[in-house]
């Protein structure tokens, strides 16, 4: 594997070989010895050049700093215990010096320059015609999701559609218009171009391109073209609601009906982004997903109860806001139960309390208030809405919390694992149905938004509940859809985004997570420039974003 020093003001890693692959999906070679341009010239090489370009989603998907851009800072999540004062999730003292920021901001940057290599020299590939063009799709689709996740953080940045091989030390912040003419232009390419389906899981197909254009136009405030997008994924292809929401999240059943497209990881480590001296000297030090750790609370030191590979490393990072617990009535829906765990039963033999069997109840915590009779009549411990938040909704306890559990991974072979195996599932058909939703309400077509938000809360119901689960039209309300794309994508990686474009991320901050209210600002909805950038450009109109100086 070979590295080059390269992009904009940083020095950057150039991959030209990379390993992206999972479960016999997309597969990894390692030419090692060669130059980048003796091996992209040769059909093997270049496919190892366009592997490598899809190994740059793991920075962000699956990853601590990529759950702090997309979910954290919202009012759905607050920091845990283990998480108490990083500034993305509260604004708290958010700064160009921020490393997390840094290394997302780089990372995002040399995808795009694998991208930027591989479309100008998928000529010289020796791969057939078809799959040239297959190939060039696919890097096409990688370019506009990295622009995409760049510009929505950062604003105006700087763009570049040729690759580079040195560092720079001039540049420039191109409008963010300008950037999303690009992007739609790379997906319509990739729509035209990608296949329906692929052989190899994982890779980017027509589909999922449409998919994305779909949340492009959405965000562009392209209704009608965002409700025509969406609704073709809809009817076209065969992709289905899967009839339980709880099915989504078994490890066995990730490749399921719903995935449109989905960021893989392996079994084996060693194919995943872990930092290794040769053939990932600048990966990360936890390569897998490490989503199932970070939503773990401090669960092991109650009477009963020991560390355990089905409940996971308790990292305790992130705890959720009361306002998320309460969007639910988990009476009706069932994706409160099947999103959250509520119930840890007892493992531990040696602590077991009197009354208490392996297999029982050993902690319950809930949103709800319980009352001190019926805590006295339990054997078990319980951590209700007054142990765990202050009346203002602030986290009294940030140990002990209804913890997220869709992203758990029982199969890893023990508790200290923390780089798991899990797929993230980038865009699941769910997605379309609340963009459809979405664009119609804005269009004022209110019949037709309420049928599409009711396909996923018809999912989402209880059995003998799917009634009270229906909305009707004159219920709908931006606000009433806001919190439905929180039910059903709690965690997933969306919420930043969907605040932002909608223009409530700073108020619903200031509403609904205390953590952060008193520090949010009007110009959050921008991340600021990483500040090793700013102090490498040489030239002076290229500046930190505003709030930021």
């Amino acid at each position: 594997m070979k590295f080059q020093k390269r992009t904009y003001l940083l020095v950057l890693v150039f991959i030209a070989f990379g390993l992206v692959s999972c479960k016999n999906n997309l597969k990894e070679h390692n030419p090692s010895g060669l130059t980048a341009q003796a091996v992209y010239s040769t059909p093997k090489g270049f496919e190892t050049l366009v592997n490598a370009a899809y190994s740059y989603q793991r920075w962000v998907y699956g990853k601590f700093e990529g759950e702090l851009m997309t979910e954290m800072g919202t009012d759905l999540w607050m920091s845990g215990h283990d998480n108490p004062d990083h500034s993305m999730m509260n604004y708290n003292n958010l700064q160009g010096t921020d490393s997390k920021l840094e290394q997302l901001w780089k990372e995002l940057y040399a995808g795009i320059n694998v991208c930027n290599y591989g479309i100008t020299n998928i000529n010289k590939s020796g791969l057939s015609p078809n799959l040239q063009t297959t190939r060039e799709a696919e890097l096409r689709f990688l370019r506009a999701e990295y622009y995409w996740l760049l510009t929505e953080t950062w604003g105006p940045v700087p763009f570049s559609l040729k690759p580079t091989r040195s560092i720079k030390t001039k540049t420039s912040r191109t409008p963010v218009d300008s950037i999303y003419a690009q992007i739609f232009k790379d997906l319509k390419y990739a729509d035209a171009n990608l296949p329906v389906t692929q052989s190899d899981y994982g890779r980017a197909t027509k589909p999922a391109a449409e998919a994305m254009l779909a949340r492009m136009y959405l965000t562009r405030g392209e209704n009608k073209e965002a409700f025509d997008m969406a609704t073709k994924v809809i009817n076209n292809y065969n992709f289905k609601l899967l009839p339980n929401y709880a099915n989504l999240w078994k490890m066995d059943n990730q490749q399921n009906s719903e995935v449109i497209y989905a960021v893989t990881y392996s079994d084996n480590k060693k194919l995943n982004d872990t930092k290794n001296p040769i053939l990932y000297p600048y990966g990360s030090n936890r390569g897998g997903n490490n989503l199932p750790v970070d939503f773990v609370m401090w669960y092991f030191q109650q009477p009963g109860m020991q560390l355990s590979a089905k409940y996971g490393r308790p990292f305790q990072r992130f705890m959720p806001t009361l306002h998320l617990l309460n969007l639910y009535n988990g009476k009706i829906d069932s994706r409160y139960h099947d999103s959250f765990r509520t119930v840890w039963r007892a493992n531990n033999p040696s602590t077991l309390p009197p009354g208490m069997a392996i297999g029982d109840t050993a902690i319950y915590a809930t949103k709800n208030v319980i009352p001190d009779s019926v805590r006295k009549s339990k054997p078990y411990r319980i951590f209700d809405r007054n142990d765990v938040y202050n009346p203002d909704g602030s986290a009294k306890d940030q140990l002990h919390f209804v913890a997220l559990k869709k992203f758990e991974d029982p199969k890893v072979a023990n508790w200290r694992i923390y780089r798991t195996s899990r797929d993230f599932f980038v865009i699941r058909l769910a997605e379309m149905y609340l963009t459809a939703a979405e664009a119609q309400f804005k269009r004022g077509n209110l019949q037709s938004a309420a049928h599409y938000i009711n396909v996923v809360r018809e999912r989402a119901a209880k059995p003998g509940d799917k009634k009270a689960m229906m909305v009707s039209p004159n219920q709908l309300s931006l606000k009433f859809i806001l919190n439905e794309w929180a039910r059903e994508f709690a965690g997933e990686q969306m919420r930043w985004f969907v605040l932002k474009r909608d223009h409530k991320l700073v108020n619903y901050v200031k509403k609904y997570n205390p953590d952060a209210a008193k520090y949010v600002q009007p110009y959050d909805t921008l991340r600021p420039i990483p500040q090793s950038e700013l102090d490498a450009t040489t030239n002076s109109n290229f500046k930190q974003n505003p709030g930021y100086e």
